[in-house]
């Protein structure tokens, strides 16, 4: 397993893992997707990284509407977007958001997502960042993944972290 930056073509695995991320989170593919792929890459301060299954050359399996996933292209098994933003404050030094962070069904267990996450802080404190951000979930019966976010040092101490929302919120 490789962690790493992601590629263009990881297109079709990431879109099969966004899958993952519930019924109800509305997603987009196709040439619109693909677009917005390219877009994400190429934002400046946003960084993707993945676990990616390096040793399986298969497809990823998530073909959609006869599109072939691109034959270089490998199962990605966990995703984090860390996006590292420009302030003004805190002598100039940036902030950093989490984002999309999944793990596969099939790969949870196996350190995937501690090792995304970790990459992610890294490239945070790396780039100045003063703060990582993160929102999670409180409204599932297993309280979500606040332990887990915890055991990687993420408090909620002293902040409350809240949302406005154009679109209902992931059940």
């Amino acid at each position: 397993m490789l962690i790493r930056l992601a590629r263009e073509n990881d297109y079709a695995a990431v879109v099969e893992l966004y899958a993952e991320f519930g019924g109800d989170v509305p997603g987009i593919s196709g040439g619109e997707g693909l677009a917005r792929w390219r877009e994400i890459l190429a934002h400046p301060g946003t960084l993707v990284i993945v676990a990616a299954d390096e040793g399986n050359d298969a497809t990823a399996g998530g073909q959609e509407k006869g599109q072939a996933c691109d034959p270089t292209c490998v199962p990605v098994c966990a995703i984090v977007t860390l996006h590292v933003l420009p302030n003004m404050t805190y002598l100039g030094r940036p902030y950093a958001l989490i984002e999309n962070v999944i793990t596969s069904q099939r790969y949870r267990g196996q350190g995937l997502g501690r090792q995304v996450m970790e990459r992610a802080i890294d490239m945070a404190w790396q780039a100045g960042a003063y703060k990582i951000m993160l929102l999670t979930g409180k409204g599932r019966k297993d309280g979500g993944a606040k332990g887990f976010y915890e055991s990687l040092g993420f408090t909620d101490e002293d902040k409350y972290g809240m949302a406005l929302r154009k679109l209902p919120a992931r059940k």
